[in-house]
């Protein structure tokens, strides 16, 4: 069954990070071993990119858009790119240039993210968001007002957002829905990246969870529904190997709960194929 699962099931992971001095290609050979198809990769900071210019936030970008052109050309898993300025960033551009600079820079690392959208060469706005710690009030409400900035830039592009916040809850969710609405961004174009099992409608409020693809996890939400999808946050750091979770996490998983019988096979092409495909507005063919 699983032969077969790997030759006929999409398998998509919706959040990895890839790095030049890390694995990169290599991890995706893992990756298609196990029987992934499809990944969501997600721009995170290069430590050799410092960020003192909005041109300096393309350059960055640049280095993720070419990781994901070598994989598109060199293996059979297809990669898509989500590109934008990381959040915490945000503290040490303050740090550096004050509040009102800080905040322009991170604005301008957000619309050149939507114009890679616009050109197509990215399909979301992502990973922005707010820090996932207790910080300055002054910083919390300058991230929410870029959080609200980059939802309305998804919105004019009519793209979805990955979202990096503190860990959700529902009413974080619920939060996080009614600040869509004030962007007018549909609220099934809001990725909430790292999410717990939120499944049922109470408790994402129309946000789409990308869930940590722990067994138990998964299992959760399997038994509340199948509108999710799954992701590692694989992070590629050479110093952490298969840190937060292994790239071929997700394939596994998908592969034994369908053997077992908790995943249906409905349910996988949901996880897999429909649900990417209508968020990202992408086609997962295999």
């Amino acid at each position: 069954m699983a032969g077969l699962i790997q030759m006929i099931f999409p398998i998509l992971d919706n959040h990895i990070h890839l790095r030049p001095d890390g694995r990169g290609v290599g991890a995706i050979a893992d990756f298609e071993k196990a029987g992934g198809t499809h990944a969501i990769l997600v721009h995170s900071p290069h430590p050799s990119s410092i960020i003192t210019k909005p041109d300096d936030f393309r350059e960055s970008y640049d280095i993720t858009l070419h990781l994901a052109d070598s994989i598109n050309a060199s293996r059979k898993v297809k990669v898509f790119v989500a590109t934008g300025p990381y959040p915490i960033l945000l503290l040490g551009l303050i740090d550096r240039y004050g509040l009102k600079k800080g905040v322009e820079l991170m604005k301008s690392g957000m619309d050149i993210a939507q114009q890679l959208v616009l050109e197509g060469r990215a399909v979301a706005i992502g990973e922005i968001g707010r820090p996932h710690f207790p910080v300055s009030e002054i910083i919390w409400e300058a991230s929410n007002e870029l959080l609200l900035y980059g939802m309305e830039l998804a919105n004019e592009a009519s793209c979805p957002v990955i979202l990096h916040t503190e860990s959700g809850t529902p009413d974080i969710m619920k939060e996080l829905a009614e600040m869509a609405d004030r962007a007018g961004l549909s609220r099934d174009r809001v990725i909430k990246h790292y999410s717990s099992p939120l499944v049922f409608p109470n408790e994402n409020y129309g946000i789409v969870p990308s869930i940590l693809s722990s067994r138990d996890a998964v299992r959760t939400a399997l038994s509340k529904g199948d509108r999710f999808l799954m992701e590692t946050d694989f992070l590629d750091d050479p110093l952490r190997p298969g840190a937060v979770m292994n790239i071929n996490t997700v394939p596994k998983r998908t592969k034994a709960f369908i053997d077992s019988g908790i995943m249906s096979e409905e349910a996988a092409w949901r996880i897999h194929k429909d649900m990417p495909e209508k968020i990202y507005d992408i086609n997962i063919n295999i």
